[in-house]
This record gives C-alpha cells, structure tokens and sequence, in this order.
C-alpha cells in the first residue's frame, strides 16, 4: 500500500518504529523515471540525516519498455537487499504540459512501487513542493537552491551529482523531516490519535 503523506499514515509508521526500537532510520528516497531514476539512502538519526550511497538508475533508450520497467524493479529491490531501508519516499506525479513524459514517470514510479510492496516497505509519496519546502524552506525554491541545501544538510563538500541523484537525497531528507516533525508534535513520541 503506497502511504500519501497523510499525518496518520506517517505517524502510524513513525511509532511503530518507535515501538521497535529503531533509532535511526534508513530511508530510500526515489526521483522517478524510466530513462533515469535516482535514488538516494540516508540514515537519519535523531533529527541529523547523513548519506549513505546515491545514485542512478539508467536504462538503455533502445530496450523495450517491459524489460527497462523489469530492469528498474530488479534495481531497486537490490537496493532494498543491500540497505534494508525503514521506508521509500517517492515524488508524487507531476503532471504538466508533455504528457508523454508523464506517463513514462508514471511507469517508472510504478516499478519502484511495485519493488517497495513485494518487499513489505512502507512508502510514502511528496510534492515536489513539499520537498522544496522541507529541504530549502521555500515551495518555489530553485533547483540550484535545492541543491546546496542538500549538500549542506548531509555535510557534503560537493553538490550531489547527478540531479536525479541529488533530487532523491532531497525527497529522503523531506521525509526524514516530515517523520521527525510528527515524532514532536505529541511530545516524545507518544500518539494520541
């Protein structure tokens, strides 16, 4: 089951991994897509994230739609294998004006979903709006902006490259933010929902 960003899906997962002990969370954060997909994991240990590997996904231009979909899936639950993430956050569809470019972000976010469920991972969805909100402060902030907030929060010395890279280090970190903000909204922990 994909969790939107709803407060009581996420606070559901938060205390849960509160109950069980987990102090610090592994998040694989997704930039979706089928030509490219990026992904970033992060452990996030009491309000400070750090990075753990980030990357791409590419698929040939020339493969078939099934087997570069197939490639995807197998991609990221390697990913899942290796990090054994506490949760995926994936950016929620955008639509604009190329619908064709849609629909292909479409198949890719579904292969990643299809990835995270076979495996039981909770995940999550944002805005691109939201990321930039949790990451620079500012809904409307730049991709350059974006980029240099998360370098700095991850203490890199360089921008993430490539941006799908990059971009998935920011949906990780929004959800790390996000978990935490409702970590504190009750008080240590403690749901009254």
């Amino acid at each position: 089951m994909l969790f939107s960003t709803a407060m009581s899906s996420t606070w559901h997962f938060a205390y849960y991994a509160l109950k069980r002990g987990i102090l610090a969370l592994v998040i694989l954060g997704i930039d979706p897509g089928v030509a490219t997909v990026g992904f970033g994991i992060i452990n996030e240990t009491g309000g400070v994230p750090t990075p753990k590997r980030y990357g791409v996904i590419s698929t040939p231009a020339g493969m078939r739609l099934a087997l570069r979909l197939k490639q995807i899936s197998n991609d990221v639950s390697e990913l899942i294998e290796i990090f054994k993430p506490d949760a995926i956050a994936v950016e929620e569809l955008f639509f604009n004006t190329n619908l064709k470019t849609a629909a292909a972000v479409a198949h890719g976010r579904a292969a990643v979903i299809l990835a995270g469920e076979e495996r039981g991972i909770p995940m999550f969805e944002y805005t691109p709006l939201q990321v930039k909100k949790a990451v620079a402060g500012y809904g409307r902030a730049t991709k350059q902006q974006v980029m240099e907030m998360v370098k700095r929060l991850l203490q890199m010395e360089q921008n993430p490259k490539p941006d799908d890279a990059a971009d998935a280090l920011a949906i990780a970190i929004c959800h790390a933010r996000f978990v935490n903000s409702l970590l504190n909204m009750e008080g240590k922990g403690v749901s009254t929902i």
